[in-house]
């Protein structure tokens, strides 16, 4: 648990629960992401494990990627690398035969989004506002895209890629995103330790076939993933997306 931020996980009465925290906002740099990715596949294979929680400390559950890390990019072949960190977390939640439960306490950007879209079940406090700011800064939600459509419908995630602006907490209820959400840190908390606990004593074979049946089509999704990585990698490089970067410091 350092500056770099962590990933740790714990399991408890057949609840594994993994808890994210970087100090600039829940922004996630590679390493982080892939630590979560490869979290979520480790306590999909544990036996002991019959649900998963996702949660993050801090006052923001995620700012995207990490904006040092965007801005470091020097060629292509980084740009894709870069962006293959939320394409490994959303695959590994996919993948997962356990039912992933996030527990969503502040505001959602960028690749984080996805995440949420991958999850099986959000819950949310009301505080907690959505946004999709990466054509903003010259490129485009395209990896989450299949993820965010998929779980909210067309209109709403070309609505959310193509204006840029936040949605709060009703929107994203309204629209799928959040399952239920709540007026007080304690109710959520509370909400998620019930629903942990009561999915805990589900059959878990009938749990992993209802995720099978929940992603059905998506099978071609670690190709077309990577291919919008690709995409999202000629692009970062652009005099457009250096002068919103520069544009976004000055500000």
């Amino acid at each position: 648990m350092t500056d770099d931020g962590y990933v740790k996980t714990e399991i408890t009465d057949g609840v594994g629960t993994l808890t994210f925290h970087h100090p600039k906002g829940n922004s996630l740099p590679g390493a982080l992401l892939q630590k979560i990715a490869d979290s979520i596949t480790e306590l999909g294979s544990n036996g002991e494990v019959k649900v998963i929680v996702l949660r993050s400390d801090g006052v923001n559950f995620c700012a995207g990627a990490s904006f040092d890390e965007f801005k470091s990019i020097k060629n292509e072949i980084e740009g894709k690398r870069f962006f293959m960190g939320f394409t490994k977390v959303i695959l590994a939640m996919k993948k997962c035969p356990k039912f992933v439960v996030s527990r969503v306490q502040g505001k959602v950007v960028g690749g984080a989004v996805g995440i949420l879209s991958a999850s099986d079940y959000n819950l949310a406090y009301e505080v907690a506002s959505i946004r999709l700011s990466e054509l903003a800064l010259g490129i485009g939600p395209f990896i989450i895209a299949p993820v965010v459509e998929k779980k909210l419908g067309f209109g709403a995630y070309t609505a959310l890629a193509v204006d840029t602006d936040w949605r709060d907490s009703e929107w994203a209820e309204d629209h799928g995103l959040f399952a239920k959400v709540f007026d007080s840190i304690e109710k959520l908390d509370h909400a998620v330790e019930d629903l942990a606990e009561t999915l805990s004593g589900f059959n878990p074979e009938g749990m992993s076939q209802m995720k099978r049946i929940f992603w059905e089509g998506t099978d071609h999704w670690d190709r077309l993933l990577e291919a919008r990585a690709e995409i999202s990698g000629s692009l970062v490089r652009s005099e457009y997306t250096k002068n919103a970067i520069a544009a976004f410091e000055n500000r």
